[in-house]
């Protein structure tokens, strides 16, 4: 008998499965995948040939009821199914890996988290630089002094075709969720959005790719205000991206800078300079690898390879101790927060207070 019993959520057409989040559950002898659940024939099909699951539903919820699974893994990318399926799941008693982002707005989250603590379940989002080794490594050097004070943290989206707010939403997450791992507590927020140069009226309000909701900017500017006095900064320009790709954030002290690219086991580099890099300065970067500052890396699997096992081997541990995951659902409301108090501060045209108080998406109200 295998210890965990795992059903896998997808949806052909409308988020898929994610970021491989159905695939990795065959790799564990402790893990016997015992169904999967997609409305579309042909591609429930190719999903139960590619996970091994023993059975095939078109009804999620009939699974949830008929195999009532120990785990299951909610893969679509589409977050406007996440809250129906995360209450499903809850139903049964089923702990759960889902894709980024949480939910839609902060009433969603209200209702998945009282689900799942009434009755004591797991739940991770694959936020997965929260299970990479250098996340660990940059919070010792910070703690050492190795950097000084942290001034400030500095992120960007992709800044592809989905620049601006909805790279917010969709890859924002995830530099977000850094940002608050390394930041703390946030406390206030205040920004801007903007469409072709002029700021965002309701005018310019649809609803988001991806089952986003609300959504509107072909740019954001946002600030964050953390305890402690630090200030992270996130800002997206579609159209903007570089290549390689300047998505990740840089933590900036008063003795130097670190510079993480967002992912598991990706790269991640220290200079000790007060100017961050300012003229003269040649070389100077050193690596962070998941040993430690100037290490040899010695991991083989990196990004979603690497991140989902991580994930689901620490989604197991925390079940079995009783523990949250590293990227719980309260980490990813968290982030969920911070997107949402883009917005909210956008529609006020001022800073706006964190914990943030409003339950549906601000822009909704914006277009009214």
């Amino acid at each position: 008998m295998a210890e965990f019993r795992v059903a896998i959520l997808g949806c052909t057409g409308r988020g898929d499965y994610g970021h491989g989040l159905d695939a990795v559950w065959r790799t564990f002898e402790n893990c016997e995948v015992v169904a999967v659940a997609d409305p579309d024939e042909p591609g429930r099909a190719r999903a139960q040939e590619r996970t091994g699951a023993a059975r095939a539903y078109a009804d999620y919820r009939e699974l949830l009821q008929r195999e009532r699974p120990q785990i299951t893994a909610i893969c679509p990318r589409w977050v406007d199914q996440h809250r129906d399926m995360v209450l499903a799941c809850a139903e049964v008693g089923s702990h759960m890996y889902m894709e980024k982002p949480f939910c839609r707005t902060l009433g969603e989250a209200d209702e998945m988290l009282r689900a799942c603590e009434m009755r004591h379940l797991k739940l991770a989002v694959a936020h997965i630089s929260r299970w990479s080794p250098q996340l660990d490594q940059i919070r010792r050097l910070i703690s050492g002094g190795e950097i000084g004070d942290v001034l400030e943290i500095r992120a960007r989206g992709k800044e592809d075709g989905r620049g601006g707010g909805e790279d917010l939403w969709v890859l924002g997450t995830h530099v977000l969720d850094l940002m608050r791992a390394l930041g703390g507590e946030p406390e206030g927020c205040f920004a801007e959005l903007s469409q072709q140069g002029q700021r965002v009226s309701g005018s310019h309000v649809r609803d988001g790719n991806e089952g986003l909701g609300p959504l509107a900017g072909d740019r954001v500017d946002a600030m964050y205000m953390f305890r402690g006095g630090v200030r992270g900064y996130f800002s997206s320009r579609r159209g903007a991206g570089g290549s390689p790709s300047r998505f990740g954030l840089r933590v900036l002290g008063t003795k130097g800078v670190i510079e993480h690219t967002s992912g598991f086991g990706n790269p991640a580099w220290l200079l000790r300079d007060v100017r961050w890099g300012g003229p003269g300065v040649e070389s100077g970067w050193q690596p962070i690898s998941s040993q430690g500052l100037g290490q040899p890396e010695v991991l083989t699997a990196t990004g979603y390879e690497g991140g989902n096992p991580a994930a689901a081997l620490d989604l197991m541990e925390s079940i079995r101790r009783d523990r949250q995951p590293k990227c719980s659902m309260y980490e990813a409301r968290g982030a969920v927060e911070l997107v949402l108090a883009a917005f909210e501060s956008h529609v006020q045209g001022g800073p706006v207070a964190l914990p943030l108080q409003v339950r549906d998406n601000p822009l909704s109200r914006l277009s009214r």
